[in-house]
């Protein structure tokens, strides 16, 4: 019985073998990805369809190669097609507050960006020396002095008639004074008070009628200074016209094709016009004579700010955003402090991820846009409307202050949404636009079938990462030892996992000590160096439950026989590590009829699967032993010495022995450690992590000391999942160790028992002095017990 269900040392672990395989020589357009055939067909379907909606979701664990994949596809293909538009924010002098977008073909911003600051160089090299030229003084000096002639004839009628009033007229800048003439002369006041009081009144009288005269005469001075002024401004309009129109003419020239430059330039060449007549007019050169001052006014007021400029040829663009927070998703609006106010102008309207990608791809972490406020609707509503909005979306919940609005922007991308799984079933539950949105959906496979081509295309990822990385060579024996260990990482011999920067991790670390060694390539020995310290480092907690197992702390017999117990075997996983562990199972059995109690379960520490576990019992109780009488049994069985959760049915078989074993007072071997789920008819189910199980009973009973009776029990369906440490594969090989792999209940109590467990007749009997008859005894006795019981009761 024992050699039929014993493991044999070949079938512990896959042996790779990679002598005759000749490692290819590496080029840069070696695809970096294991395998995932599907996911790049659905990568490249999703790319395909330009249709809306048809985004992509990359669901897949992380280090899968998912964002290699991606980008080194999307970059491929990006270069092959049309570079997108650029887009600029200018101002807008009809409302500043609402910055004008300008789409440019591509790579075109900045030039003219390049072109405006000529411009501005242009302006102030012409202004104000524009308006000393002798031609505009002369036209200014005919104004002026029209208006002075207008000026002087008026004063001239008022002189004449204070002549024939014997009142002189003086005139001192703008103001005119009447005095008494005498003699010819005019008289001071002195002179004036010494006139007799008849020649004073006169002389008032008289100076009443010429100021009311001189006020009729003067009545359009104010229009004549509007005319002047007028004409003076229009004057310095048609100098600055005549100044301004070949440098605008040369730019409507240049971008005659581009109708947003075109209305744009219109536009600031009316604004142009008063920013001279503000700052660059001889009066006002006064005011600002720091030519610097005066560029940065003019380049606040009129240079582009450009959002995005991709040069002509550079394809579309590929964007992966590594902190999708809301400002830099949209962009966001920047301010400034001026003597303790919060300033801003368009020139502080900051890109987003969106615009950068705009035409392109973008490749987003979906975990991370569901972390920050506001992103996810935010994005939504950018997908659905096809435009880009900068705006805070934070100004409801604090001080409103003065800000822009920008003008929108049309937006066209596909965006690559990656994240595990959980988080696409999250979406796809909880939000009905999801699938609307996100109708491709790329799944990353978490194993990779061994074929040969993916042994291949494992092998040259290997020396291509290794290459490009400039770690040391790779030998064949260590790709072996890596394949090995991929393998181990997906627990079975027919996969490797997924997780390729495990490999590389491993490659690195093994690097590493190449380096202390000073050897010129990484070895097999130099890899299981690296495994090996990974292990140690973080070995801490699986050292110390050793420890105390083997003083005696925690209670695990590995050697003899006992009633009701039983070695099952436990996976602890802590943080980034996992480790195997024995635990000691108990099991008591009494007359009664309460049935089988958990005691984790009442304890509230057993799990759901757990308690499904051994809830399952009573159902195989029932089915095998109990079909000619009523199943009436009082028994509990706890996992001794466990302070924790503990969920997962691989307990249930060495539960139930432990059971039977208590029930029938057949001892159980020590020696034996035991895994495996169990359904109602007795069939033995495939668990997880055997690896690490049978290795954590192995360090035990190494510790103790391997004598050729310590083995482990585990389904057979999980022979494929067997990757051993080389250490058990030597003591199994020297029969110091066992495994043992078994399909059904009977075959563990047999070789637990070391007694036929027997089959059932076509009557539903067992053969005497085989375990399961004891067992069908002792429950009819039980039974029997309990029935009389109850007869006492009622009577």
């Amino acid at each position: 019985m024992k050699n039929h269900v014993k493991v044999p040392k070949e079938f512990l672990k896959l042996n790779i073998d990679l002598d005759s395989f000749e490692i290819p020589v590496i080029s840069r357009q070696h695809n970096t990805i294991l395998g995932q055939s599907r996911a790049q067909s659905a990568l490249e379907f999703g790319v395909a369809m330009k249709n809306p909606g048809y985004n992509i979701f990359v669901m897949g664990e992380p280090g899968t190669g998912r964002l290699s994949m991606i980008s080194d596809y999307l970059q491929s293909i990006s270069e092959k097609q049309d570079t997108p538009p650029s887009y600029a924010y200018v101002d807008n002098f009809e409302n500043t507050r609402e910055p004008i977008s300008i789409e440019f073909p591509a790579g075109d911003a900045h030039l003219f960006t390049k072109d405006i600051e000529q411009l501005i160089d242009s302006l102030l090299a012409t202004f104000p020396a524009a308006f000393e030229s002798p031609t505009y003084q002369q036209k200014k000096a005919t104004l002026e002095r029209h208006f002075n002639q207008q000026y002087t004839a008026a004063i001239d009628l008022v002189d004449k008639k204070a002549e024939t009033m014997s009142v002189a007229l003086f005139r001192e800048s703008d103001t005119v004074t009447f005095l008494p003439i005498n003699d010819n002369k005019a008289l001071d006041e002195d002179q004036f008070t010494m006139l007799p009081q008849a020649e004073r009144e006169a002389f008032h009288k008289h100076t009443e009628e010429l100021e009311a005269y001189l006020g009729e005469a003067l009545l359009k001075l104010p229009q004549w200074r509007r005319t002047l002024a007028d004409e003076t401004k229009q004057l310095d309009i048609d100098t600055i016209g005549l100044a301004i129109d070949p440098l605008f003419e040369e730019l409507n020239s240049k971008y005659q094709n581009t109708d947003d430059v075109l209305s744009y330039l219109a536009e600031l060449k009316n604004n142009v016009v008063d920013t001279i007549t503000d700052f660059l007019m001889p009066s006002r050169t006064q005011e600002i004579k720091d030519h610097a001052t005066k560029r940065l006014i003019l380049t606040e007021q009129y240079t582009p700010n450009v959002l995005v400029d991709v040069k002509q040829g550079k394809g579309a663009p590929v964007i992966y955003e590594s902190h999708p927070t809301y400002q830099n998703l949209f962009g966001r609006i920047e301010y400034m402090s001026d003597q303790g106010a919060l300033i801003t102008s368009y020139r502080r309207i900051c890109s987003g991820s969106l615009h950068r990608a705009n035409g392109g791809y973008l490749i987003l972490d979906a975990e991370k846009i569901l972390t920050y406020p506001f992103v996810w609707e935010g994005l939504k509503r950018a997908l659905t409307t096809g435009k880009i909005e900068i705006e805070s979306p934070y100004t409801e919940f604090g001080v409103n202050t003065m800000t822009l609005k920008p003008e929108v922007i049309p937006l066209d991308v596909k965006v690559i949404l990656v994240g595990p799984r959980n988080i696409y079933y999250l979406l796809e539950d909880m939000d009905s636009e999801f699938n609307e949105m996100f109708r491709v959906l790329a799944d990353f496979d978490n194993h990779i079938k061994i074929t040969s081509d993916t042994i291949e295309q494992f092998v040259t990822l290997m020396v291509k990462q290794a290459s490009d990385s400039g770690v040391l060579p790779l030998t064949k024996k260590a790709i072996a030892r890596l394949i090995e260990h991929s393998c181990r990482l997906s627990e079975s011999q027919n996969r490797l996992s997924a997780r390729i920067n495990d490999s590389l991790e491993v490659i690195g670390e093994a690097n590493l000590i190449c380096s202390k060694e000073g050897v010129k390539e990484i070895d097999k020995s130099q890899i299981e160096l690296a495994l090996l310290a990974k292990e140690i480092r973080s070995g801490r907690i699986a050292k110390e439950i050793l420890e105390e197992m083997i003083d005696g702390t925690i209670l695990i017999d590995t050697e003899g026989e006992a009633i009701g117990k039983v070695n099952g075997l436990t996976v602890m996983e802590i943080g980034g590590s996992s480790f195997g562990a024995p635990a000691r199972i108990t099991t008591t059995v009494y007359p009664g009829s309460r049935g089988i109690v958990d005691i984790e379960r009442e304890a509230e520490l057993g799990q759901a699967i757990h308690s499904k576990g051994v809830m399952i019992l009573t159902g195989y109780l029932g089915h095998c032993y109990a079909q000619k009488f009523p199943l009436a049994i009082s028994a509990s069985i706890a996992m001794e010495q466990s302070y924790g959760y503990i969920d997962g049915d691989s307990a249930s078989l060495a539960e139930l022995c432990c059971l039977i074993s208590a029930l029938t007072n057949i001892p159980i071997k020590q020696g034996f450690a035991i895994t495996g789920s169990i359904n109602q008819y007795g069939e033995v189910q495939a668990i997880g992590g055997v690896n690490e199980k049978i290795e954590g009973f192995f360090k035990l009973c190494k510790a103790r000391g391997l004598n050729g009776q310590h083995g482990v029990i585990i389904p057979a369906s999980n022979k494929r999942n067997l990757m051993l440490k080389q250490e058990v594969i030597d003591a199994v090989e020297a029969e110091l160790f066992s495994v043992y792999a078994v399909s059904n209940v009977n075959e563990t109590l047999t070789l637990l028992m070391e007694k036929v467990a027997g089959n059932m007749d076509n009557e539903g009997d067992y053969p005497k002095d085989t375990i399961n008859f004891t067992v069908v005894s002792r429950l009819k006795e039980i039974s029997d017990m309990t029935s009389d019981d109850s007869d006492e009761a009622s009577e």
